[in-house]
């Protein structure tokens, strides 16, 4: 399997322990998490052609990943 890059622990490493309580107890916080670990895995199965796209597909959704990354770092910044 390949490393995929730009998961949430690596881009927050220092709230990983709170970003696994929040995934326990925050349905709100889950639900960010589990979409952009979606949407991220289908950016690098773009970028690595596994599954290749548009280039104007992949430009968007990278621009929905950094947006639901913005929302989970204001997230964790809150709580």
């Amino acid at each position: 399997m390949s490393h995929t890059p730009h998961e949430l622990a690596q881009e927050f490493p220092e709230a990983v322990a709170q970003m696994h309580d929040l995934n326990a107890s925050d349905a709100h916080f889950a639900k960010l998490s589990d979409d952009y670990h979606e949407l991220n895995r289908a950016v690098h199965r773009a970028e690595t052609d596994v599954e290749p796209t548009s280039d104007d597909n992949l430009t968007n959704m990278r621009k929905r990943r950094l947006a639901l990354k913005d929302q989970i770092a204001a997230y964790l910044n809150k709580s």
